[in-house]
């Protein structure tokens, strides 16, 4: 019988928190106040607009990501 692996013991696990935005179940909900003020002031630090109102959580995670991208985090 084989062994199960044990993800403790893997060197490079990965990660069940990276997760496509648009996989997300929750992704068209609105988006939250702590991505609404992570955006904005990543938009200010970038010198881009703010965020339009209405965008989805999964939008909101995308626009963060290229913005941290952007600006070299």
């Amino acid at each position: 019988m084989a062994e199960a692996a044990n993800p403790k013991l893997d060197p490079d696990p990965g990660s069940n928190t990276q997760k496509d935005p648009d996989d997300w179940v929750s992704g068209d909900e609105p988006m939250t106040g702590a991505q609404a003020s992570y955006l904005t002031t990543l938009a200010e630090e970038s010198g881009e607009e703010p965020p339009p109102e209405g965008l989805t959580k999964a939008e909101a995670s995308k626009r963060i990501d290229a913005l941290k991208e952007k600006l070299g985090r």
